[in-house]
């Protein structure tokens, strides 16, 4: 018979919008490819027409520009490779249990991001004083839950993060332009924020001197931690410091004898330095081994722990990770009403025949 090469598929959590996990457990690469990048939409996908696309950079500017992809892509560019997540990844796992889109571990990718800093364009139109913001509108539009009107996909950056070195308008991922499901032509690229900040589809950008209040902005993407109350509000932004065990999965049922545990761990705020499993539900906790072979800052770390068990039985494995800055996995996630940023330390349940 002849040799079948298998390979994963994206699980699907919607259709229009499309909205996809990556099959996260069976890539073993630290890029993830264009077909296996996970999509997170709010409306269906923009129609465009790229032999006439053009992006002003405007509002509160010396020169507002008018660019074309010819003249952007006659620009200095540089390659940031970077996590995306999507904010509401896991969040099938808060409890209580939360309304929204029921993301497993999946709605998260890497790989290489290539285009202009966006501090360049800011740059070349100047950016007059007083400026507090930069708002990026993508060209995808349609209605929301509570209200008739169409919007627009529309994020704003506090001017600092817009002007960092790695905030980026990319036009090509992974060394291909990006596919048009991605964000084609143009998309922003925001490192060590939740997806969201990454507008796909760039319509226009514009240096605001106020700050922008718009649904996406001041209704989704926020922190609200009480269930019937906005009180404590707080928007969503710096990727939360987390860990996935990619294998075993979840319910495996294993032999005796010895087990590489094997998983990832990722932060927006720095770099990854220590992983800790536990195979008895946390009563006791060893170090894990960290892979940086290859891996940017912006990167999830892949780790591994052997695990040797000769007793049958049932067994709960956890991981918890901790960045350069201190932060560590906690016990259990931050709940918050809309499910965003989850990150208690993960847990698995195995059984040994």
């Amino acid at each position: 018979m002849p040799y079948l090469f298998v390979r994963p598929y994206l699980t699907t959590r919607g259709l229009v919008p499309e909205n996809q996990e990556s099959p996260i457990h069976f890539i073993e690469s630290g890029i993830t490819s264009a077909r296996n990048h996970f999509k997170r939409n709010h409306f269906a996908y923009p129609s465009l027409a790229s032999f006439n696309y053009w992006i002003p950079i405007r509002g509160n500017v010396k020169t507002p520009l008018w660019l074309s992809l010819q003249q952007l892509y006659a620009l200095p560019f540089i390659t940031v490779s970077t996590l995306l997540e999507c904010a509401g990844n896991k969040r099938s796992l808060f409890e209580p249990e939360v309304f929204g889109e029921q993301w497993g571990k999946g709605a998260m990718s890497q790989g290489n991001w290539q285009g202009v800093q966006l501090r360049t364009l800011l740059t070349m139109a100047g950016i007059q004083e007083g400026s507090v913001e930069v708002v990026v509108e993508g060209y995808d539009k349609g209605k929301r839950a509570n209200s008739d009107e169409p919007v627009s996909y529309k994020r704003s950056l506090p001017l600092e993060k817009a002007m960092h070195t790695d905030t980026l308008i990319a036009y090509a991922y992974n060394d291909k332009p990006i596919p048009f499901r991605h964000g084609f032509p143009l998309r922003l690229i925001v490192p060590g924020w939740y997806g969201m900040a990454s507008v796909k589809w760039i319509k226009q950008i514009e240096v605001s001197d106020k700050h922008y209040r718009g649904p996406f902005q001041a209704e989704d993407y926020v922190y609200y931690p009480e269930k019937d109350s906005d009180k404590g509000s707080f928007p969503v932004r710096v990727i939360n410091v987390n860990s996935s065990i990619l294998r075993p999965t979840d319910r495996d049922l294993l032999s005796r004898g010895t087990h590489v545990i094997e998983g990832i761990a990722w932060s927006g705020s720095d770099e990854i330095v220590k992983v800790e499993i536990s195979v008895d539900n946390g009563v006791s906790w060893t170090e894990a081994d960290l892979n940086h072979v290859g891996e940017g800052n912006y990167h999830w770390k892949r780790w591994f722990y052997e695990w040797e068990v000769s007793k049958p039985g049932e067994y709960t494995i956890l991981s918890k990770s901790t960045d350069e800055s201190g932060q560590v996995q906690p016990t259990k996630s931050f709940w918050n009403r809309k499910g965003y940023g989850y990150n208690a330390v993960d847990k698995i349940n195995v059984k040994i025949e």
